[in-house]
């Protein structure tokens, strides 16, 4: 199997993305307002706590948009928001050839959404496409949906700009942000969706940044009480920003020493190792006997984390053995038992090993070396 995962930020970048982070921080906040929880409701003329207002603010000025707004019900609420903001029920959104995010199906379903399909691994193909039916917005998942992806959104965005200058672009950027060097609307796309559950912050968080037109109305629609996020959530997710990109940075580096040490066949039953977007950039491990769910079970009672919390949330430190995501299995069923997802988080490779090691011994594929 070939994949075309992300490039992932070198550690060097990584900190420079926080010290840039937190240089913005200071200039929004005084010192006494970061050391506190931050306030509450929604105050008069913004609607929303003063707190939450300036993070979002400081993530418009981090990834150089005009606007962001925090919203309630974290990346799948994001690109609800997001395709509300770019598109009336009914119309045409274009998505890449490839089993639709199955939270985004929801959304696209309850708006009565067409779908205008187009490979968008293919420049022609994708050309054909928008000759063929001209959509009223656009939906680029900055991950894979599957394992032979290999587009360059930037790339994607430019085809589509090329043929529709000014259609609405929503890239959903739930697993690249703060990984990568740019996000969707850092390579020219109106809005780039997010989770910040992903990215260390409290659960349920989810971010829109880029065009202010688009935010404002997100944000006029989204004006209740119980609908805003509270100063004290907002700060927790901007703490979490601020630790996000070196943390991810670490796990990339381990994820490479995996590869490379799997591949030289340090664990026994093992055919395979490589790198994935698959939707968080992962080790995918090709075993040689169809164990999988016994590896997972066994991995579990070694220490390792069986499922996810929100992929890569700040309650996730040990490494996470699990299945294949489920885009990948629409794509090929048959990776469920023959095909490991390891994401190592916080751990060292050596834990890693040492618990796949273990692991596939009492599965019966092997294991230890």
């Amino acid at each position: 199997m070939q994949t075309y995962p992300l490039e992932s930020l070198t550690l060097a970048e990584a900190k420079q993305l926080q010290f840039r982070l937190v240089d913005i921080t200071t200039r929004y906040f005084r010192g006494r307002d970061i050391l506190s929880q931050g306030d509450l409701g929604v105050v008069a003329e913004q609607n929303k706590p003063t707190a939450t207002r300036k993070v979002e603010q400081i993530i418009a000025d981090f990834f150089d948009t005009e606007a962001a707004v925090l919203v309630q019900g974290a990346g799948t609420a994001a690109i609800r928001w997001g395709l509300y903001s770019i598109l009336q029920p009914g119309q045409t959104l274009l998505v890449h050839d490839a089993p639709l995010y199955p939270t985004t199906r929801v959304t696209v379903e309850a708006m009565g959404l067409s779908l205008a399909a187009a490979d968008m691994n293919d420049p022609r193909k994708l050309a054909e496409a928008l000759d063929g039916r001209k959509p009223e917005a656009a939906l680029i998942q900055h991950t894979r949906q599957k394992p032979e992806d290999g587009y360059v959104l930037a790339e994607v965005v430019a085809g589509i700009r090329r043929k529709y200058p000014k259609l609405p672009i929503l890239a959903d950027d739930n697993y690249a942000a703060l990984k990568v060097r740019r996000i969707g609307v850092q390579c020219g796309a109106d809005l780039s969706a997010f989770s910040l559950f992903k990215l260390l912050g409290p659960e349920g968080i989810g971010c829109i940044a880029g065009r202010g037109d688009f935010i404002r109305k997100i944000a006029g629609a989204n004006y209740s009480g119980g609908g805003q996020v509270q100063g004290h959530t907002a700060l927790a997710a901007l703490r979490g920003m601020i630790y996000a990109p070196v943390a991810l940075a670490l796990q990339a580096e381990v994820n490479e020493e995996l590869v490379s040490r799997l591949e030289a066949g340090e664990v026994a039953g093992v055919r395979k190792a490589f790198l994935a977007n698959a939707q968080s950039k992962v080790l995918l491990v090709e075993l040689e006997q169809p164990v999988a769910k016994a590896v997972i079970a066994a991995a579990e009672e070694l220490g390792a984390a069986p499922h996810p919390v929100g992929a890569e949330s700040i309650y996730e430190f040990v490494p996470m053995v699990y299945r294949v995501s489920g885009t990948f299995l629409a794509a090929d069923p048959s990776l469920e038992d023959r095909m490991l997802r390891i994401n190592p988080l916080r751990a060292g490779a050596d834990t890693v090993i040492r618990i796949l090691g273990a692991a596939l011994a009492q599965a019966g594929g092997q294991g230890r070396r």
